[in-house]
């Protein structure tokens, strides 16, 4: 039951074949079995009060389409009742008095929380082996990385140990590991999704949204969580919105034997440019034609500065980061060293044990370039070529209605491969960085596999801004008309 799609466990649980009890039992089972590490809190007790909750609530007619499905949250978002470590030993223990708005909304919906998942250290990292507790394993391949930094998030959906998982994404966290686990996930426009109760990483870039089986899913998830808080400054307030409103149907006056008639499916040449995998190229071209044979029309297009979001986003994040991070000081929360012998003494070894490897590099290089000489040299150099970055993105969505293109140059390497070279690990992110940085909604899901070895490959889909709807209709009749979205990893 948990392999399947969000809508047919509910139409499970509505039919009574299934409670939500029964449900979160099998879940938890799972989960204590895995191997994957892709939990790191799991209060059992708390999930079945919460499951037997929604149990009561259907009994008493409620019939809400996500109510008693089991999720999880990434262990970025603050939650009551389990630990919000953000994958750091910074806050190992610590536990927030209240629920973020993406916990809230989605528990107003009636969803099982199961527990908290692992993820890249303050959400810095593309390969999940950036947590203070420990890599997660690809359920395709356990000796290869799931992706970053929502790496636990994607595993745990795509090894069947929860129907649907948030994630955040701040340079293609939700994405890239979609892409490399096999599952459906979305990113939102910036402002979509209310970023209260997030751990912060880069706060003009951090965007919430769900990872699951398919677009339809996604759809269903998207709707609950979106929404105007005023509790959050950067949420925008854009009026109710209906991301379901095109699932199961062709565009507007398409015959649905080529329900993607009028499309026009815009191809960035800089996408499929020296340093993409010959066996990805394959596998996006394949799907690409697959939408042409759905009625999309290919349109070439340019995105001339794609190379230079690499050092635009690598030195917006971690100014950004060095901002957010400065309250971890070991004095009113967070990790505090043992016997200081001074102010100073505290302050350094707190934060020197506190925070990993990487997270110090960023905060080190975000330090460098905000300080007095070179922030003018770098930050605002950085912030000028995201404005030029963004101007083109326009530019291309105005002779088409959807980017496509890979998440990634490769599908997911062996884990140890790119930790000794944190900018090979950098470049990874070439495909996903410029959406984030514009700010506009992008999503990846399943388009097919490498043959050698079988592992996944995720197609992106980018859109004009809060054209959410359009994204997940298209990616919907793409999975209608495919399978590799129901493809199970051999661990499962």
């Amino acid at each position: 039951m948990l392999e399947r799609s969000l809508v047919a466990v509910a139409n499970a649980l509505r039919a009574g074949e299934i409670s939500s009890r029964e449900l979160t039992e099998e879940a938890l089972a799972r989960v204590a079995r895995s191997g994957l590490n892709a939990f790191v809190d799991v209060q059992p007790a708390l999930s079945l009060e919460q499951a037997s909750r929604a149990d009561q609530r259907r009994a008493a007619g409620e019939n809400g389409p996500l109510l008693g499905l089991p999720m999880a949250h990434k262990d970025i978002f603050v939650t009551r009742h389990w630990r919000s470590t953000a994958g750091s030993r910074m806050l190992a223990n610590y536990r927030s008095p209240f629920d973020a708005a993406v916990v809230e909304r989605l528990a107003g919906a009636g969803m099982v929380c199961l527990g908290k998942l692992n993820c890249d250290e303050f959400a810095m990292g593309s390969t999940n082996e950036h947590s203070a507790f420990g890599a997660v394993a690809n359920p395709w391949d356990l000796t290869r990385v799931p992706g970053g930094s929502s790496g636990g998030s994607a595993a745990a959906v795509a090894a069947g140990l929860v129907c649907a998982a948030t994630g955040t994404d701040t340079g293609g966290s939700i994405r890239q590991p979609a892409a490399h686990c096999g599952v459906t996930g979305i990113k939102p426009a910036y402002g979509r999704v209310s970023r209260w109760g997030m751990i912060a990483f880069a706060s003009s870039l951090d965007q919430a949204g769900p990872l699951a089986r398919s677009a339809a899913d996604c759809a269903l998830l998207l709707q609950a969580l979106a929404g105007f808080d005023p509790r959050d400054a950067t949420c925008r307030n854009l009026g109710p919105e209906d991301f379901t409103r095109g699932i199961g149907s062709a565009l507007p006056g398409a015959d649905p034997a080529r329900p993607l008639a009028g499309l026009r499916l815009g191809v960035p040449a800089e996408y499929f440019a020296q340093g993409l995998h010959e066996g990805v190229r394959a596998v996006i071209d394949a799907a690409i034609g697959e939408l042409e044979r759905l009625g999309a029309q290919r349109v070439e297009v340019s995105l001339p500065r794609t190379e230079l979001a690499i050092p635009a986003y690598y030195v917006i994040a971690p100014a950004e980061a060095s901002s957010n991070l400065a309250r971890f000081d070991g004095i009113r929360f967070g990790h505090r060293t043992e016997e200081p012998r001074d102010l100073l003494d505290l302050y350094e070894r707190s934060r020197a044990e506190g925070f990993g490897a990487e997270v110090q590099r960023r905060i080190l290089v975000g330090t460098y370039v905000l300080s007095r000489g070179y922030y003018d040299a770098y930050y605002l150099q950085a912030q000028r070529l995201r404005r030029l970055i963004a101007q083109d993105f326009a530019r291309a969505l105005h002779g088409c209605d959807v980017l496509v293109g890979p998440v990634s140059p490769t599908a997911a390497w062996p884990r140890g491969q790119m930790m000794e070279d944190p900018v090979q690990m950098y470049l990874a992110d070439i495909y996903t960085l410029g959406a984030s940085l514009a700010g506009l909604p992008a999503m990846s899901l399943p388009c097919g596999f490498l043959a050698a070895p079988r592992l996944p490959v995720g197609l992106q889909l980018i859109g004009r801004d809060c054209s959410e709807a359009l994204l997940l209709q298209v990616a919907d009749n793409f999975q209608r008309h495919t399978d590799h979205h129901c493809a199970r990893p051999p661990f499962h």
